[in-house]
C-alpha cells in the first residue's frame, strides 16, 4: 500500500495527465459516477478514471499499478452484478468511449469498449446490417461479447463471440495488445468467454450480417393459457427455420398501447416471436400462436434496432438476475415453468423468459469456452423491482426457478446472465474442461489477479 503522500501526488498527476475526469471520495460527481444500473450496488471505489481513449486507459492502469491498486472496468452497460466498482479500487470507466466505425462492404464494425448496443445497431441500420447482440439496447457491447453473447439473431447468426474479429485489449502490466486470429492467438481464445480477467477491452471487432427486414409478433395471453402458449410456442420453433427466435415470458402487464386496460399491472404470460425476414414469412410462423385466444398483440414488421428498446430496463431498479441451461422443454418442464410463472412476483419489473437455442448457435465453433452452446433451451428468471421490502420474495423466487430447472439442467450457465454465484459457476460458465487453460492465459497477461471484479479466474 502506498504511503498518503505518494498516493496523493500520484492522484494529482493523474488529474493532470487523464484527458477525461477523474473522481475521488468526497469530490464533486463522485457519487453519481459511482452509481450503476442496480439499486442494490452502493461500493465506495477509491479512485474514478473516466477515460476518453486508449491513451487515458494506459494512464489509469499505470496509476494503479504504481499503487498497488486493483481495477474494476466500467463498460457502457448493465453491470447487474456489480463488477463495474470494487470498494478501494481504481474503476475504469469506458462509458466515453462510444465510437462504432461500420464498414459496409467488408461487413464489420469496430466498437469502442464504452459502446451500448444501441451504438452499435443504430450505426449499422443504414446499411441493412446487423449482428448478435444482446436483448435489451443498454446492453455493454464489451462486456456482452467477451462473456459470450446470446440475442434475437444468435440461432441465425451464432453467438456474439462467433464473430468476434478482434479485441484491442490493455492489460495489466499497461500494455496495448491487439488479440485476433492471427496474434496473440490464447489470448483471443479466451476472450470468447473468458469476459473481463485478461484486461480492459479498448474496442472491438465484430462480424456483420444482412439483415434487410425484421419482424416480430408479440401476443398477451391471461394465465391460465399460458401452458398451451409455452408448449404452441417451442413446438413453434421446432419447426421454424432458424431466422425465428425469441421467447415465452411471465411479466407484469406494463402500461403500453397494446395492453387493454383491465390487463395492466396484473399477470400475463407473453410470447415474444422474432424473425429475421419479411413479415410475411414471420406471420406463416406465427399461425399457431395468433390461433390460441390472446388480449393483445403487436405483429408486423419492425427496425431490429427498434425491437431491441423493447425490452430495456430503467436504471436505478434493485436487480436479481440467475440462468439455468436446460436439456429441453418437454411437457413436464412447460409445466413447472408456468407454475413458477404464476408465483412471479407482481407488480414488479420481474420477467420469467423461456428461450431457444439451436441452430447456428448449436451449430458453431465448439472450442471456444462457451459450454452452453449444446442447450436447447434455457430459463432466464430476471428480478427487477423499486422497494427494498420485495428483496427476499424477489430473489427467492429466482432461487426458486433454479432450483426448479435442475433435473433438466445440463449444468453449464451463460455468466452474463448471473451475479456472483460461486466459484464453482464460473467453472460452469466456462466449461470445466478450459477452467485450466484459461488460468494459464490470466497467469500470462495478469498475474497479480489485478482484473478480479469479474467472474474471476484466478491465474495458475
Amino acid at each position: 500500500m502506498a504511503s498518503p503522500s505518494k498516493a496523493g501526488a500520484a492522484l494529482a498527476a493523474l488529474r493532470e495527465d487523464l484527458v477525461g475526469d477523474v473522481f475521488a471520495p468526497g469530490d464533486p460527481g463522485y457519487d453519481e459516477a459511482r452509481t450503476v444500473f442496480n439499486a442494490m450496488i452502493d461500493r465506495r471505489p477509491a479512485v474514478i478514471a473516466q477515460c476518453v481513449d486508449e491513451n487515458d486507459v494506459v494512464r489509469a492502469v499505470r496509476f494503479a499499478r504504481e499503487l498497488d491498486l486493483k481495477i474494476a472496468v466500467r463498460g457502457g452497460g448493465h453491470s447487474v452484478a456489480g463488477s463495474a466498482l470494487g470498494d478501494g479500487a481504481v474503476v475504469i470507466d469506458l462509458r466515453h468511449m462510444r465510437a462504432v466505425t461500420v464498414d459496409p462492404e467488408a461487413r464489420t464494425a469496430r466498437i469502442a469498449g464504452g459502446a451500448t448496443m444501441s451504438d452499435l445497431d443504430r450505426a449499422c441500420e443504414p446499411h441493412a446490417l446487423a449482428t448478435t447482440g444482446g436483448r435489451a439496447s443498454t446492453t455493454g457491447v464489451g462486456g456482452f461479447v467477451l462473456g459470450g453473447g446470446t440475442g434475437w439473431l444468435d440461432r441465425c447468426h451464432g453467438l456474439a463471440v462467433d464473430n468476434l474479429l478482434g479485441v484491442d485489449l490493455v492489460t495489466a502490466d499497461g500494455r496495448r495488445v491487439r488479440a485476433d486470429a492471427d496474434d496473440d492467438t490464447d489470448l483471443f481464445w479466451a476472450l470468447h468467454g473468458g469476459g473481463g480477467n485478461f484486461g480492459v477491452a479498448t474496442s472491438l471487432t465484430l462480424r456483420l450480417h444482412e439483415l434487410p427486414e425484421f419482424a416480430i409478433a408479440l401476443l398477451l395471453y391471461r394465465p391460465e393459457f399460458g401452458r398451451e402458449a409455452a408448449r404452441t410456442y417451442r413446438d413453434v420453433i421446432a419447426a421454424a427455420p432458424d431466422e425465428a427466435s425469441g421467447a415465452v415470458l411471465y411479466l407484469t402487464a406494463p402500461p403500453e398501447e397494446f395492453v387493454p386496460p383491465h390487463l395492466v399491472g396484473s399477470l400475463v404470460c407473453g410470447v415474444l416471436l422474432t424473425y429475421a425476414g419479411s413479415e410475411a414469412d414471420l406471420r406463416k410462423v406465427a399461425e399457431p400462436l395468433l390461433a390460441l385466444p390472446h388480449e393483445g398483440e403487436v405483429v408486423g414488421a419492425l427496425p431490429y434496432a427498434d425491437v431491441q428498446c423493447m425490452l430495456d430496463d430503467p436504471p436505478g431498479m434493485r436487480n436479481y438476475w440467475s440462468a439455468e441451461y436446460l436439456t429441453g422443454a418437454p411437457d413436464d418442464y412447460v409445466e413447472v415453468f408456468c407454475a413458477r410463472g404464476e408465483d412471479l412476483p407482481v407488480p414488479t419489473g420481474t420477467l420469467h423468459a423461456l428461450f431457444p437455442q439451436g441452430g447456428a448457435i448449436a451449430a458453431g465453433p465448439h472450442e471456444f469456452p462457451v459450454p452452453y452452446r449444446d442447450a436447447p433451451w434455457g430459463v432466464h428468471p430476471f428480478g427487477l423491482w423499486e422497494d427494498p421490502a420485495d428483496d427476499e420474495r424477489c430473489i427467492r423466487w429466482v432461487r426458486d426457478v433454479r432450483a426448479d430447472a435442475q433435473p433438466w439442467s445440463t449444468g453449464a450457465v451463460y455468466l452474463n446472465f448471473i451475479g456472483d454465484e460461486g466459484a464453482d459457476r464460473v467453472v460452469a460458465g466456462v466449461g470445466a474442461e478450459n477452467a485450466g487453460r484459461l488460468a494459464r492465459v490470466k497467469r500470462a497477461y495478469d498475474p497479480d489477479n489485478v482484473f478480479r471484479f469479474n467472474h474471476n479466474i484466478r491465474p495458475a
